[in-house]
């Protein structure tokens, strides 16, 4: 360890303050942190710090909070801290000008095993497309997203009925972890990088980890039991997975899901058709089988279990999702 290795942390979420927690833990100098800007936040629209910055403000570590990363104030802030590292965990895309500026290079905490699930939303996208592993990265960050020189990795199972939060929950811990192995070793001289092109077999397509869209997140009833299932996991709890359902007169029934269980059966119902006994379940039609919902919210409304839903929702068999 080197704990005189200058340090600058750049993270927002609360998934980077175990990381920063261990980087304090172990002695190593973090000279500042970089997070987002305060942002407004529920209905009184008052300003909201970022749990980073909250943490880093309880053991009163300098925290800067740039709006544009390529200023020439922030460039000469940074400067003016002499990092030998720049240690990088859930935050933005970082300009040439910024990632090259330490000595030891820009290190970034990814939570996939790279080059699978490039991109924004890699715990999402692994537990939507039924992947049984995923996995942690670190690599030093280059001129394009998520492509650099690989540190350190380490491989997570995925339980079959883990949701996206449990996952993170995990992973941040997990990530942590390796992320103080990964600086251990660059503070020692003491590693070597592989290069990610080399890990991709000649015709393989990358999976990737795109941005979370609002209809990305909207359930298709026509699609098989297990990819309904898959979704809702892996959208749970944030941003949901969500229906729609439609009456004859045009009224509108929208519906977060945010956990179900899964029937794989034979039957001739219309995917879509819901089905309850107004007492214990609810569960709508799919293309071979049921989803049965557990946890839900209507818009507009609490969050509930699906019993209590149905005892006040008494014509849900009058729409089609």
């Amino acid at each position: 360890m080197n704990s005189t290795l200058r340090i600058v942390f750049m993270g927002t979420p609360d998934f980077a303050v175990p990381s920063l927690r261990i980087l304090l833990e172990n002695n190593y100098h973090v000279v500042a942190i970089v997070t987002a800007p305060d942002k407004p936040s529920g209905r009184g629209r008052n300003l909201e710090s970022s749990a980073v910055y909250n943490f880093a403000r309880s053991r009163n570590l300098k925290v800067l909070q740039p709006d544009n990363l390529k200023s020439e104030e922030f460039v000469r802030q940074l400067t003016e801290l002499r990092p030998d590292l720049q240690v990088v965990v859930a935050f933005r895309m970082l300009p040439e000008v910024v990632w090259r500026l330490p000595r030891f290079g820009t290190i970034n905490l990814h939570a996939s095993l790279l080059p699978d699930y490039r991109g924004a939303a890699p715990l999402n996208w692994v537990i939507i497309n039924g992947e049984k592993e995923s996995g942690l990265t670190t690599f030093f960050i280059d001129e394009k997203i998520d492509t650099g020189r690989i540190i350190l990795q380490e491989k997570i199972m995925i339980g079959e009925e883990e949701t996206a939060r449990q996952l993170h929950d995990r992973m941040m811990i997990k990530g942590a972890e390796l992320l103080i192995r990964t600086v251990n070793c660059i503070g020692s001289g003491n590693y070597e990088t592989k290069s990610q092109q080399d890990l991709i077999r000649a015709g393989e397509e990358l999976r990737k980890a795109p941005k979370i869209t609002k209809e990305s997140c909207r359930i298709n009833w026509n699609e098989k039991v297990v990819n309904i299932f898959n979704l809702v996991r892996g959208l749970s709890p944030y941003p949901a997975a969500w229906t729609e359902g439609r009456k004859t007169d045009g009224s509108i029934l929208s519906l977060q899901i945010f956990s179900c269980a899964k029937e794989i059966i034979v039957h001739g119902a219309m995917p879509g058709t819901p089905f309850t006994d107004y007492k214990t379940f609810l569960k709508i039609a799919c293309a071979d089988g049921y989803i049965h919902l557990l946890d839900l919210k209507q818009a507009g409304k609490k969050r509930m279990k699906v019993p209590d839903f149905i005892r006040g929702f008494r014509d849900i068999e009058s729409y089609t999702f």
